[in-house]
């Protein structure tokens, strides 16, 4: 790929992690929420927005974890990836855990624009997975779950 075309695509690829275009971003889905709904699971609902802030936060940090990681040790799944409490465990909780997931991000984000990391190569404790592959894999799973914060929002009311 010419110098020109990697720049494009790796600015595409971030475009595509920060998110805003198609759907709601990150930040508008976590912000503002009371403290009084953030453990609240409307009815049809199968999680909380804790829940599904937690479960963002700890799959990206596992992906992130895999792509830099040569020590790497897999969570369990799904125990280790989705909070058993519905609500978090103190006031301080839902901003730390956005506060730690937007870091997570920034460091994916950063990965991703390193002209040094090739985004094609096999990582080396892997099975066959890239760079590129993990970086689709946050962007994908975090559009997924901001989708259903947003809706979760909604049903209690608390959107828009």
């Amino acid at each position: 790929m010419a110098n020109n075309e990697n720049a494009a695509f790796r600015k595409h690829l971030v475009e595509v992690l920060t998110g805003g275009h198609a759907h709601a971003t990150f930040e508008q889905a976590v912000k503002g929420l009371p403290a009084e709904l953030q453990g609240k699971v409307p009815k049809g609902a199968e999680h909380s927005p804790w829940q599904l802030l937690e479960h963002l936060r700890l799959a990206q940090w596992d992906i992130l974890d895999f792509s830099v990681n040569a020590k790497y040790q897999a969570l369990k799944w799904p125990d280790d990836y989705w909070p058993k409490e519905k609500a978090p465990p103190d006031e301080k909780a839902w901003d730390k855990s956005v506060r730690v997931f937007k870091k997570d991000l920034k460091a994916m984000v950063a990965l991703v624009e390193d002209e040094e990391t090739d985004l094609f190569a096999k990582i080396p404790h892997g099975d066959g997975q890239t760079i590129l592959r993990e970086a689709l894999l946050v962007a994908d799973h975090n559009a997924y779950h901001v989708g259903q914060l947003v809706l979760v929002r909604k049903m209690l009311g608390a959107w828009g």
